[in-house]
């Protein structure tokens, strides 16, 4: 029989076949099907990090306004402690910024506060800085994204390696305290480094209402336990659940611009020109809606209590960070009085996050 599809020739039936079937394998789509095919490593689940960065039983949460990223990244760290207390000598550090897509900050971490952290890590004797994270399955190869925003140029001038997750293997853990989600992949990069950092972004997100500290690190874990497959009726109790698998060291939250509407591929942005660092991811997602209380007009986010948010109250029956306004520090500095705003912002971040009275 010479025909075999509607006049395709046999012969090149079968090599667009073999084609298709090399595609299927390629490095693009290795990180979708690895798992599926390939048990990952089973591991234990990694213990839990203490927040080094607190006074006095508080966690200590630095707001910093100003023009020059890098400049607010140290001015910032400085206020809760400074990079000593993260204990980088030697140490191999792993940053993990938001990189989604492809797309420029706030879809994605700006590439100059991976730069700034990068720099500080390097200068304060960190032995390596591994750059890595997973972008949404329709928008992979990460590595290619972290080109296109131009993180791939700004952390290898800083002196960083990139570790796209999907390049790597996973491991699987158990989460025992987990209602919706029992068992999660996490890259193995994890399990290879001393000290990690959160690098998010501050955005409204379709599906998960807004995404911060909590959300940004479901990106280290691989698409079968991501919210959307696992329960989309708890998308954001999912997203707690997932932090249970591991316990960042820091958390530098990249506010310099923040998307008000939309999310989490595109949307409304605004320059608030804000750096927010702390070592409690409930404080840092409990600030930076703060900032998105102030901003954006969307309901999800205007008539909602910040307290009341499904991932943060969810977080807080986990224990995963601070559970009231008074376990909380907010240390504040202006590096740019001269843009207006910063006032009006902080008077709403102590009115809806820390319930004071402000005039």
């Amino acid at each position: 029989m010479n025909l075999v599809l509607k006049g395709m020739p046999r012969r090149s039936f079968l090599i667009g076949l073999g084609a298709a079937f090399v595609m299927l394998f390629t490095f693009r789509l290795r990180a979708f099907w690895q798992p599926f095919l390939i048990s990952p490593r089973k591991g234990d689940l990694l213990p839990s990090r203490p927040n080094r960065f607190k006074e006095e039983n508080r966690a200590s949460v630095a707001v910093v306004h100003g023009r020059d990223p890098e400049r607010m990244v140290r001015e910032a760290i400085d206020l809760i402690g400074g990079i000593e207390k993260l204990d980088v000598l030697g140490k191999v550090v792993l940053l993990k910024p938001n990189i989604v897509s492809g797309a420029l900050s706030p879809v994605t971490t700006s590439p100059w506060v991976v730069r700034a952290v990068t720099k500080i890590l390097i200068e304060s004797g960190a032995r390596r800085v591994l750059v890595g994270d997973m972008s949404a399955f329709i928008k992979l190869p990460t590595r290619k994204n972290m080109e296109d925003s131009f993180i791939k140029t700004m952390a290898e001038e800083a002196g960083a390696e990139l570790v796209p997750f999907e390049d790597g293997g996973w491991v699987s853990v158990e989460i025992p305290r987990g209602r919706y989600v029992k068992k999660v992949f996490v890259t193995e990069t994890l399990y290879q480094v001393d000290r990690i950092i959160n690098l998010p972004v501050i955005k409204t997100h379709r599906s998960a209402t807004y995404s911060i500290a909590l959300k940004n690190f479901v990106g280290v874990t691989h698409f079968r336990q991501r919210p959307y497959l696992v329960d989309r009726q708890h998308w954001e109790e999912v997203v707690a659940e997932l932090n249970l698998a591991c316990t960042p060291d820091l958390h530098i939250v990249d506010g310099t611009r923040v998307m008000v509407e939309g999310g989490p591929w595109a949307g409304k942005a605004v320059d608030a020109n804000l750096i927010i660092v702390t070592g409690d991811r409930v404080a840092a997602d409990l600030v930076g809606l703060g900032v998105l209380k102030h901003y954006s007009e969307l309901s999800q986010i205007k008539d909602v209590d910040v307290w009341d948010q499904r991932q943060v109250r969810r977080a807080i029956e986990l224990s995963l960070g601070v559970k009231g306004e008074d376990e909380m520090e907010l240390l504040e500095r202006d590096l740019a009085p001269e843009i207006a705003g910063f006032k009006s912002v902080l008077k709403t971040i102590r009115r809806e996050v820390l319930r004071e009275e402000v005039e």
